[in-house]
C-alpha cells in the first residue's frame, strides 16, 4: 500500500508543530512548510525566531522542512480586502481570508504539485464525511473551537485537508509538545492580527495607502450634527469610547456612510436587530437549503451562539432571522451557521435590519 503524504503548516507555533508530530505518528509522508506571508520588522508572524522554531521542530521529527515565499498573494487576498473593506464602512475578519486563499486554495495547490494527498494544520476543528458530503465540525474542546474561522472550505478541501488536533484540548497539544521536546512547547499563542500587531489598524490602514483618514461629521439618528469624527476607519459598530463627545447618557457607533464621510451615533436599543443578510455563501453540510432551518448562528468569532431560521435566498446569498434581536451586527464579519457541532454553512454580512 502506498503511503500518504500530507504537507503540514508549520508556523512557529506549539499547535502546528504538533498536528506535524500527530501527521507523522499516523503513519503519513510528512513534508513540513512555513508560509512566509509579511515582511515587517515588527511583524509578529512569519518571523526568523518562528521559522527556526519550525525548522527545529522539523529536525527533530525528520521531516524535509521549506519556507515557501507567498507574501505577494497575501498582499493580493488578504492585507488589500482588508485595507478596502475598512475604507468601504465594513469591518473585515483577515484571519478567515488568510485561511480561504492562503492555507487552503495556495498552500493545497503547492501540495498537489508535490503529489501530497492533504494540508494538514494546527486549527481545533475536525473533518467527517456523511455519506458523499465531507462535513466541517467544532473541535471537541469548545474553549479553543476555530469552526468558524474555516467556514470558507470546499467540498474538495475539506477533502483533502487534516486537523489532527480537532480531538485534543489545548493542555493536552502543550503537553504532546513537552514531551518530544519541541523548542516552542512553551511559546504563547499571538493574539493580534498578524500584519497589524500593535492593533491599531487606522495606523496601519493610513501606512499603507499613504492617505490620512478624512474627519467628517458626528451626527445623530435625525441628522443633527454632534461634532467631528477622526476618520471613518477609526470606529466600528458598537464603540461607545474614544467618540472624544460627552452625552448625558451612553452614545454608540450605530452607523458609517461612507457617501457622505458621516459617523452615526444612537442609544443602545438602536443597535439591535433581528435579521441579516449575508453573501458569498458557501454550504458544507448540504449542497442546497430547498427549505428555512432552524439553526444556531454567530456573527462574530467570540460569540455565543444565538437561535436562528436561516433562509437560502439564493445562489449567493442567505437570510438569517434570529430569534431574539442581536446587538451590534456589523457588516463584513462572518455570520456561521451550526446544526449541534457540525457547521452548515457560512457568509459575509452585508446588511442587517429589524
Amino acid at each position: 500500500m502506498t503511503t500518504q503524504k500530507a504537507v503540514v503548516a508549520m508556523s512557529g507555533g506549539v499547535d502546528s508543530s504538533v498536528a506535524a508530530y500527530l501527521v507523522k505518528l499516523a503513519g503519513f509522508d510528512c513534508v513540513g512548510i512555513t508560509m512566509k506571508l509579511f515582511d515587517s520588522a515588527d511583524n509578529r508572524c512569519c518571523s526568523l525566531s518562528d521559522v527556526n522554531d519550525a525548522r527545529d521542530v522539523a529536525y527533530r521529527l525528520d521531516i524535509p522542512y521549506y519556507v515557501l515565499n507567498f507574501t505577494s498573494e497575501f498582499e493580493e487576498r488578504v492585507i488589500r480586502k482588508f485595507v478596502e473593506t475598512y475604507k468601504q464602512g465594513a469591518t473585515p475578519n483577515p484571519c478567515i481570508d488568510c485561511n480561504r486563499y492562503l492555507k487552503f486554495e495556495w498552500l493545497l495547490l503547492r501540495a498537489f504539485q508535490i503529489e501530497a494527498d492533504y494540508v494538514a494544520t494546527g486549527h481545533y476543528a475536525r473533518v467527517e464525511t456523511s455519506g458523499e458530503r465531507f462535513l466541517l465540525k467544532k473541535a471537541l474542546d469548545a474553549r479553543k473551537d476555530q469552526s468558524y474561522v474555516l467556514y470558507t472550505l470546499t467540498q474538495d478541501q475539506l477533502a483533502h485537508t487534516l486537523f489532527p488536533l480537532g480531538t485534543l484540548t489545548k493542555e493536552e497539544a502543550r503537553e504532546l509538545a513537552l514531551a518530544q521536546g519541541f523548542v516552542n512547547a512553551r511559546k504563547q499563542d499571538s493574539q493580534d492580527i498578524c500584519f497589524v500587531p500593535d492593533g491599531d489598524y487606522a495606523a496601519f490602514i493610513e501606512r499603507y495607502t499613504g492617505v490620512q483618514a478624512a474627519p467628517g461629521n458626528i451626527i445623530d439618528e435625525s441628522g443633527a450634527v454632534l461634532g467631528q469624527h477622526r476618520g471613518l476607519i477609526r470606529y466600528t459598530i458598537g464603540q461607545r469610547r474614544g467618540l472624544g463627545l460627552s452625552f448625558g447618557e451612553p452614545r454608540y457607533v450605530a452607523a458609517k456612510s461612507v457617501a457622505d464621510n458621516t459617523l452615526v451615533l444612537a442609544r443602545e436599543e438602536s443597535l439591535y436587530t433581528k435579521t441579516l443578510i449575508a453573501a458569498d455563501l458557501n454550504l458544507i453540510a448540504y449542497e442546497k437549503l430547498d427549505r428555512p432551518l432552524r439553526a444556531r448562528v454567530k456573527t462574530r468569532y467570540l460569540q455565543a451562539e444565538q437561535n436562528a431560521l436561516i433562509e437560502q435566498i439564493d445562489d449567493n446569498h442567505i437570510r438569517i432571522e434570529f430569534d431574539v434581536p442581536q446587538r451590534a451586527i456589523t457588516a463584513g464579519q462572518a455570520a456561521v451557521c451550526y446544526d449541534g457541532d457540525t457547521v452548515i454553512c457560512g457568509g459575509v454580512i452585508v446588511s442587517s435590519k429589524e
